[in-house]
């Protein structure tokens, strides 16, 4: 959505196909984080997304017993917007819909599932769809980007072979109420503990909960019984065991099977993949929406002009992966990192001593030098990217 928003600034002819009938979904990421929002008030929008309902983040604490340590603070940040925007991604795409339906040179049609790809002449020159009535229909066009996330239809169809990593762990989601007496921007919280790890996100009505588990262990979760779940869950975080009780059935939890790869090419004669679609990304920093937001800038960046002029080749598409490739990669290994640092320890059932956060850690977040590098990644990637060819809104209106 955002890569079609800054192709139709740009004059270029878009249309958005959508598989689902609204862009409502259950624990999808909710993170926009401060390169987001600087490259949305590029375009003059970040006044009127902060009007939408919303929770702020300013630091991420990890918390092992008694122990505790920000792990991000991003107060420390040189920018406008030093916080991460905690928002239902339903809503943040409707406010992107709306502001790329004012240009008549848009279109997005819901309910609508790829099929196939058309190809001639040994490149990609559209595709084949469903509509919502199932009824197959037909687009044509100088470019297709995949941007279908993790279980990309595009890039299967395409063939594009994905280099696949081992994150150790799966999440299991789940929603809580907010009562009056909890703290006001707790931010995010990690609670880890021998054998478990949890994550709190603060909303503005409820808490969003993950409980992490070794990777591929909930059939034996489920068969321990959902009792076990809320003790375990209210073992890490006691304030939450009143309100765990209203968990009754595992309909009421999601499970997000965690992976972490990336393809080895992003295209094809026709055709480009951003986003999840090109390289998937642990949820570890809650990075996945900013990655994906940068890519479609770098995208906008170099074909907008391509496109306008009739004159797209594959090399402008090899360029996209160029600039993207090496800051997701770095992403990744930091992901890595913080799996192997943390994650994995905490998920160690056996090891007779009680977890303690690891005294490494603990260093880097107390230097100087090197205690804000995990904020910067979170809030920036590897480096920021710009929006070239935009307008403010306000200059538009002088």
């Amino acid at each position: 959505m955002m890569l079609a928003l800054l192709l139709a600034r740009r004059g270029v002819d878009v249309t958005v196909l959508e598989a689902h009938g609204d862009f409502d979904r259950e624990f999808r990421g909710n993170t926009i984080n401060p390169a987001a929002m600087e490259i949305l008030d590029s375009l003059g929008l970040a006044g009127g997304l902060s009007k939408l309902r919303h929770a702020l983040i300013k630091s991420f604490i990890v918390q092992a017993g008694p122990e505790q340590e920000t792990f991000a603070d991003f107060s420390r940040l040189k920018t406008r917007y030093p916080y991460i925007l905690m928002l239902p991604q339903g809503r943040f795409l409707e406010f992107v819909a709306a502001e790329a339906r004012r240009y008549p040179n848009f279109r997005v049609h819901m309910g609508a599932r790829v099929r196939e790809l058309v190809e001639e002449s040994g490149a990609v020159r559209g595709v084949l769809y469903d509509g919502p009535n199932g009824e197959r229909r037909e687009v044509r066009s100088e470019l297709v980007v995949g941007t279908d996330g993790r279980f990309s239809k595009v890039r299967k169809l395409a063939g594009l072979e994905p280099v696949g990593g081992e994150p150790p762990m799966d999440v299991v989601w789940f929603n809580v109420p907010r009562e009056a007496e909890d703290p006001e921007e707790a931010g995010a919280i990690f609670r880890c503990g021998r054998g478990g790890l949890l994550v709190l996100m603060d909303h503005f009505d409820h808490w969003q909960v993950g409980y992490l588990i070794p990777k591929g262990d909930f059939a034996r979760l489920k068969e321990a019984g959902i009792t076990v779940f809320r003790g375990a869950v209210a073992e890490l975080a006691p304030e939450l065991s009143e309100r765990v009780r209203g968990i009754e059935d595992w309909r009421q939890v999601s499970l997000l099977s965690v992976e972490s790869d990336r393809l080895r090419r992003w295209y094809a004669p026709g055709l480009l993949v951003i986003g999840d679609a090109a390289h998937v990304v642990s949820p570890v920093g809650g990075i996945g929406i900013n990655l994906a937001i940068q890519d479609a800038v770098e995208a906008a960046n170099v074909v907008a002009g391509p496109l306008l002029e009739g004159r797209l080749r594959t090399r402008h598409l090899r360029a996209v992966q160029r600039r993207r490739s090496p800051a997701v990669r770095l992403i990744q290994l930091a992901q890595e990192l913080a799996q192997r640092w943390v994650v994995a320890s905490a998920l160690d059932p056996d090891p007779e001593e009680p977890f303690r956060l690891p005294r490494s850690l603990k260093l880097v977040l107390r230097a100087p030098v090197l205690r804000d590098l995990p904020a910067r990644l979170i809030a920036f990637g590897a480096w920021r990217v710009r929006v070239r060819g935009a307008i403010r809104e306000a200059e538009e209106k002088k």
